[in-house]
């Protein structure tokens, strides 16, 4: 863990990493752009290079950072509601009903802009299912919550194998690329910015009461702190920043929950700097993700979700390791 006087610092070296890594993005593709070619792209839109840039590469960059963000930001949200390190965005099933209901839009030709909104409504319903049949009557059970978004998962999964199933060939490509995780066709809506930053001012407004959360239900009760209502509003808050991630890109793995871990490591267990740290690096650590899916096996364009798994398992494993040499 670094010292407490450079973790600010440490914010800001994140910051200019990512915008870098913007940059980064729309220079780098099967066509490859030097920077003096870069720089009069930018100024001229209208140029084949511009068009390049401004249509296709820093739209997908930006929407490659708003969702790595997103699903960082979600990851530290349910490893406190549930805690539990391994938990992740989509543990609670959030991402299997907007799979699900992608891929209905898919087969029945609905168009791509319309396919955002069809996860954000599978999504929805999936909330409801989990939130409804967990809620009860007695106290907060995190086992429950969990046992009933584990079952809803598999539920969802077993919808989407059916869907597969009786999909034509034709379209399976295109249904398993989304379900891996893919930014090709991916639209980075307005309200989605306005969601991720809504979602961190509250976030940060709540991150000392994320701090007691963490060191367990009791303990925040005795401390004042009305568990209840906060780990419901925990839980919705990550619910919708994974609802909207998925419907911007589809199920990306390993990002929401690698990056916590790291941050973890580095800033320590304080909300108010883990929160920052882990949406700045979520964002940074996509950018590069989808780099190397674009340029890897250029011109072919592999899905994120495999560059993300392949980074995310070696990194996980490493911090089991490191976890199990110390005890832990």
């Amino acid at each position: 863990m670094i010292p407490i006087t450079l973790r600010r610092s440490l914010l800001l070296f994140l910051l200019l990493l990512s915008v870098s890594s913007i940059f980064f993005a729309s220079a780098s593709g099967s066509v490859s752009l030097g920077w003096s070619e870069w720089l009069a792209a930018i100024q001229d839109s209208g140029s084949r290079h511009g068009e390049l840039i401004w249509r296709l590469r820093l739209p997908r960059a930006m929407a490659a950072w708003v969702v790595g963000s997103m699903l960082a930001m979600s990851g530290c949200l349910m490893q406190v509601l549930l805690r539990n390190p391994l938990a992740d965005p989509y543990v609670l099933g959030v991402s299997g009903g907007a799979a699900f209901a992608t891929l209905i839009g898919m087969v029945f030709g609905i168009a791509v802009s319309f396919l955002p909104w069809l996860a954000i409504l599978g999504a929805l319903v999936s909330i409801l299912i989990v939130f409804g049949l967990a809620r009860g009557t007695g106290p907060w059970s995190g086992t429950r919550l969990l046992l009933t978004g584990v079952v809803t998962a598999s539920g969802w999964a077993a919808l989407i194998s059916l869907v597969l199933s009786l999909s034509p060939d034709n379209s399976l490509r295109g249904m398993l690329f989304w379900l891996m995780g893919d930014l090709s066709y991916a639209v980075l809506p307005l309200w989605s910015l306005a969601v991720l930053g809504g979602s961190f001012i509250l976030t940060l407004g709540l991150a000392r009461s994320l701090n007691v959360l963490a060191m367990g239900e009791t303990t925040a009760r005795l401390l004042g702190e009305p568990t209840r209502q906060m780990l419901w509003l925990v839980y919705l808050l990550a619910s919708v920043l994974t609802a909207t991630a998925v419907s911007i890109a589809g199920s990306i793995g390993f990002v929401g929950l690698i990056v916590p871990h790291l941050m973890r490591l580095l800033v320590g267990s304080d909300h108010r700097i883990l929160i920052p740290a882990a949406t700045l690096f979520g964002g940074l650590f996509l950018v590069l993700s989808d780099t190397l899916a674009r340029t890897l096996l250029s011109p072919q364009q592999l899905p994120v979700g495999v560059i993300t798994a392949l980074l995310g398992v070696p990194l996980f494993l490493l911090l089991l390791n490191r976890a199990r040499l110390k005890g832990v």
